[in-house]
């Protein structure tokens, strides 16, 4: 870890940040088998860590001092240097050990300050989802001169007073502000505070307290929701891996079959197109559903129609176009990918497809089980050029839209299993 240094002159010289990282967490030591909750391991680091990271992020804070408990002071700074040589933070750090009691760890981190420090953020270790912008915020406080900054949420229920299991006094919410940290204070008045609170003997729960004690006026800066202390068993939810966000996804798919008397009568969609010109296919043909069916590919990144069912494997001699594209269905399904919408083009000089557009349109909707409308059609010709316009064959092109969710484990085709 890099040693301190002392700003060029004339420039601010920014807040250090203390860390508290020395608490028991006796309330979560069951759920965590006597883990102390600053040391869960969460996103692969430990929530102290995640929490310095933000201090860094924030560009607002010159060092951090991490203080650690005493039992095992040793080993964790030992960590920290690891978490340090592995993700440099671009801040000194120094660390001190903890006290008995919160506002001891507080006093022995303000002791290891370098002595040009004029201010100073508390934080507790136990809220890693701070944000930078909050850590700034404190900071932009501090700077207008104020002696003390703390971030606050209105209370949304309502408080009472109780004594003996009956209600005493019911508190005006108005008045009222949840607190959460980092907490930042001028240090010469957060020294004079604790010193006072040593000769009184008092033992509080915040440094602001202590400064309130002595009649300083503490500024109150908007705090955030996300700011959670892990306190409580069920807070060790906010740890557990979310739930994989959908995100969208596209595939697309083109294919060509040429004309061929003597081969496939011609099917598009799954529709049999009596009048059309027979195809040259290993399969039944279906151009338009073997397009659609490597979109649906794409869209889960299982390659091609190619590759899962060969027109080189005798068993996919003159199959349903529909199953082959049941099967890519599945298996997108199985990677978590469920699809929204389809839009197709056919381009062919013969045969006149506008009789049956809607009939295609609907059964591919049935196929995907899609409603009608997410399905769209379209057909063309390329006025006599190329392949198309020579009427040597047909092309389609689809482009299928979907939602990524969670992946599963990919299967073979379950059809491979069957007597085809």
């Amino acid at each position: 870890m890099p040693e301190t240094s002392v700003p060029p002159r004339g420039q601010p010289v920014k807040p250090w940040a203390i860390l508290l990282a020395a608490g028991q967490g006796r309330r979560l030591a069951a759920a965590t088998g006597g883990l102390a909750k600053q040391f869960l391991h969460w996103q692969g680091m430990p929530l102290y860590w995640h929490a310095a990271k933000a201090m860094s992020r924030s560009a607002a804070v010159a060092g951090i001092v991490f203080v650690f408990p005493p039992a095992d002071y040793d080993a964790h700074a030992e960590n920290l240097r690891a978490l340090y040589a592995a993700g440099d933070l671009g801040l000194p750090c120094l660390t001190a050990v903890g006290g008995a009691l919160r506002q001891d760890s507080v006093r022995h981190g303000l002791a290891a300050l370098p002595a040009d420090v004029r201010h100073v953020l508390i934080h507790d270790a136990a809220r890693p989802f701070v944000s930078p912008a909050l850590i700034r915020k404190i900071c932009a406080s501090l700077e207008s001169g104020v002696p003390g900054a703390i971030p606050a949420l209105p209370v949304t229920d309502t408080i009472k007073t109780v004594s003996h299991d009956l209600v005493t006094g019911t508190l005006p919410r108005h008045t009222l502000r949840a607190v959460q940290t980092p907490q930042g204070f001028r240090l010469d008045l957060l020294l004079q505070a604790h010193c006072h609170a040593e000769k009184q003997k008092l033992n509080v729960t915040d440094d602001a307290s202590l400064l309130e004690e002595m009649g300083c006026e503490i500024h109150v800066v908007e705090g955030e929701a996300a700011n959670v202390k892990i306190t409580n068993p069920e807070d060790m939810d906010l740890l557990r891996p979310p739930h994989a966000l959908p995100r969208p996804c596209t595939g697309m798919g083109y294919d060509v079959h040429r004309y061929a008397p003597g081969g496939r009568p011609m099917r598009l969609g799954g529709v049999l197109i009596p009048a059309g010109p027979e195809v040259a296919a290993h399969s039944d043909g279906d151009v338009l559903l073997h397009a659609l069916t490597d979109a649906i590919l794409g869209c889960a990144g299982l390659g091609d129609i190619g590759q899962h069912f060969s027109d080189k494997d005798p068993r996919f001699d003159n199959i349903s176009s529909a199953l082959l594209l049941d099967e890519a269905l599945d298996m997108v399904r199985k990677k978590g990918v469920q699809l929204c919408h389809a839009d197709l083009t056919l381009i062919a000089q013969t045969p006149r497809l506008a009789p049956h557009r809607e009939e295609i349109r609907k059964n591919i909707a049935r196929l995907l089980a899609l409603p009608a409308n997410c399905v769209n059609l379209k057909a063309s010709t390329e006025e006599g050029l190329g392949f198309t316009g020579r009427a040597e064959g047909i092309k389609a092109y689809a482009v299928v839209t979907a939602w990524a969710g969670a992946r599963a484990a990919f299967a073979p085709p379950s059809f491979l299993q069957r007597d085809i």
